[in-house]
C-alpha cells in the first residue's frame, strides 16, 4: 500500500513537472513568436506619415499629426462621396472646393498616415491654398500660403457628421465598396474593418457631430471661412456649447495669409491680437486642423514653419502702371502705413473694437474662460502655451499680399479693395463667394457671379450676424483720383 502510493506521488511530480515544461516551453514560443511578429508587423502597423521630399509637397500633401489622433481609414474616406453622393452638393469632395491636382492621389490640405492602416487627416494647406483664374476660360493656378477661398471647411464637418448618422454606414454595405475601389481583403483585412475601422470610425464621426451640432444653429459660413475658437472649445475642451452665450457662439472669420513670417514675430497675432508667439500660434492652427497635443507631429509642423519664415508672397502677377503707384505710395504712407507697414507704429497692434467699428462676434467669441483652458495645453513641455490673451479689439495687418487677400475685413464681408474704400452703407450689401477669377480693375475676385458650368457659388449676406460689413472708414473719404492711385499701389505689395 505504502509502495503504492508513492508510485502514485511520484507520478504527480513527474505529471506536474511535465506540464510546467510545456507550459514554459509554451510561453518561450509565444514570445518568440510576439517578437518576430512585432519585428515583421511593426512597419505595417506602426506610425508612419508619408514624407515628402519637395517642400512644396510636404506643406499640400504632408502629415503634421491629425490622422493619429481624428484620421478616418483612407479607403472608407475614399468610398464616402460614392456612398453618399446626396450628402454633397455634386460628385466628390472637389464639389465642396477642395483642389484635386492631376496624378494626386488626395486632395490637397489632406495627409495620409499609417497607424495600423492607412488614415486621412488635414493638414495645414487645407486653409491656406487656393486657385486663381485670370478669365474664365484660363486653367487655375494654384498658390499656397493663400487663404482657401474656394474650401468649404463647414460643408465637409456636415458631410461627415451625416455619413456617420446614415443607416448605409455600415461593414455589410461598405466592405463591398472598399473591395471594389481597393482590391479583394483578405479575411483578416475583414476582420479589422468589419469590428474595428468601420464601427469606431462610424462612433467617432457622430461623437465628434454631437460635439459639434452648435453649427447647425450657426449661419453658413461659406467658402474660405471657419470659426476658428467655437469648435475648439467644443472638440478640445468640451464646452457645455448648448450652455455658453449667444453672443460668442458665432467666431465666422476669413482664413489668413501665412507667408513672411519672420516680421510677424511679436505682433499680435490672429484677427483679435489674442497671440504674440508664432510657434505657439502654429501650434494652436495644428490643433484646429485636429492634431491634439499626444499625436501632434512638430517636426512636420517645424518645416513647415522654417519653410515659411521668410516666404516672400506671390507677386502681383498684372500690369501695373507705375505713375499711379508712385502717386498711391505718397497716399499709402500718408494713411495706411502706421497701421498696416512693417515697422509702423500701430501695426501688429490691437485696435479698440469701439473704434474700429467692425463686426464684433469673432472678437467676442474669443473668451477668458477659453484663454485659461488653452493656457493648460502641452503641460510639462517647453512649448506649453503661455501666450494667448484676451484682447478688446482687432489687430492691424501687414498688408503684404494683399491682392490675394480678398474679401476683405476680418470676416470676409467686402469683396474688393475698390468697395473697402467706400463708406459701409455703399458697400456691397450681397455678393458671392467661391469663385476664383480675379478682378483686376477692383482687385479681389469676382464677386457677381452666382454659378459657373452647375456649380453654385455661395451667397454671401452682409445683414447675417457675424458677417456686418460696418467699421474700417479709412480711406473712404479720399477721392475718387486719390483711391485709384492708391489700389494701384497696394497691388504691388
Amino acid at each position: 500500500m505504502i509502495e503504492q502510493e508513492k508510485q502514485q506521488g511520484l507520478s504527480k511530480v513527474v505529471k506536474k513537472s511535465i506540464i510546467v515544461a510545456i507550459a514554459r516551453s509554451t510561453c518561450c514560443a509565444i514570445a518568440v513568436f510576439l517578437v518576430v511578429a512585432g519585428f515583421v508587423l511593426w512597419p505595417a502597423i506602426g506610425n508612419n506619415p508619408v514624407r515628402y521630399g519637395n517642400i512644396q509637397d510636404h506643406f499640400k500633401y504632408g502629415s503634421i499629426g491629425s490622422e493619429a489622433a481624428n484620421g478616418i481609414p483612407y479607403f472608407m474616406w475614399k468610398v464616402l462621396p460614392v456612398m453618399f453622393p446626396d450628402k454633397l452638393p455634386s460628385a466628390g469632395y472637389e464639389s465642396l472646393g477642395f483642389i484635386q491636382e492631376e496624378g494626386k492621389d488626395l486632395p490637397i490640405g489632406f495627409s495620409k498616415r499609417k497607424v495600423i492602416f492607412d488614415r486621412v487627416g488635414l493638414n495645414c494647406a487645407v486653409c491656406h491654398t487656393s486657385t486663381v483664374r485670370d478669365t474664365p476660360d484660363s486653367q487655375p493656378r494654384i498658390i499656397t500660403t493663400m487663404p482657401a477661398n474656394t474650401v468649404n471647411l463647414m460643408g465637409y464637418i456636415k458631410f461627415l457628421s451625416a455619413t456617420a448618422s446614415d443607416a448605409r454606414f455600415n461593414a455589410r454595405e461598405m466592405i463591398p465598396q472598399i473591395e471594389a475601389m481597393a482590391g479583394k481583403l483578405n479575411p483578416l483585412q475583414k476582420l479589422i474593418y468589419r469590428f474595428f475601422a468601420i464601427p469606431q470610425t462610424r462612433d467617432a464621426l457622430i461623437t465628434q457631430g454631437d460635439r459639434l451640432a452648435f453649427l447647425n444653429n450657426q449661419p453658413e459660413w461659406g467658402p474660405g471661412r471657419v470659426d476658428t475658437f467655437n469648435p475648439y472649445k467644443a472638440i478640445q475642451f468640451h464646452f457645455p456649447m448648448d450652455k455658453l452665450d449667444k453672443n460668442e457662439l458665432i467666431g465666422t472669420a476669413d482664413f489668413p495669409v501665412i507667408w513672411n513670417q519672420k516680421p510677424r514675430q511679436g505682433l499680435q497675432l490672429h484677427w483679435d491680437g489674442d497671440n504674440d508667439s508664432v510657434d505657439e500660434r502654429n501650434l494652436s492652427a495644428a490643433l484646429g486642423a485636429g492634431v491634439t497635443p499626444t499625436t501632434v507631429d512638430l517636426d512636420g509642423i517645424k518645416r513647415v514653419a522654417d519653410w515659411l519664415w521668410e516666404l516672400p508672397p506671390p507677386p502681383y502677377p498684372y500690369p501695373i502702371n507705375p505713375e499711379l503707384a508712385t502717386v498711391g505710395q505718397k497716399i499709402y504712407e500718408n494713411n495706411c502705413a502706421t497701421c498696416h507697414a512693417f515697422g509702423g507704429a500701430k501695426v501688429g497692434r490691437v485696435t479698440p473694437i469701439e473704434e474700429i467699428g467692425t463686426d464684433s462676434h469673432r472678437l467676442n467669441s474669443y473668451t477668458y474662460e477659453l484663454t485659461s483652458n488653452q493656457n493648460t495645453l502641452y503641460a510639462g513641455y517647453p512649448w506649453r502655451f503661455s501666450h494667448f490673451r484676451k484682447t478688446n479689439g482687432y489687430a492691424n495687418m501687414p498688408l503684404d499680399g494683399v491682392w490675394l487677400r480678398a474679401p476683405y475685413l476680418h470676416n470676409g464681408s467686402v469683396p474688393t479693395l475698390k468697395d473697402l474704400l467706400k463708406t459701409p452703407e455703399n458697400r456691397p450689401k450681397q455678393f458671392y463667394r467661391g469663385y476664383d477669377v480675379f478682378d483686376q480693375e477692383k482687385v479681389g475676385f469676382i464677386s457677381d457671379i452666382a454659378a459657373e458650368n452647375g456649380k453654385k457659388h455661395f451667397k454671401f449676406d452682409t445683414t447675417i450676424p457675424g458677417n456686418s460689413n460696418s467699421g474700417h472708414y479709412y480711406g473712404t473719404d479720399l477721392s475718387p483720383g486719390e483711391k485709384e492711385a492708391l489700389i494701384e499701389y497696394m497691388k504691388q505689395l
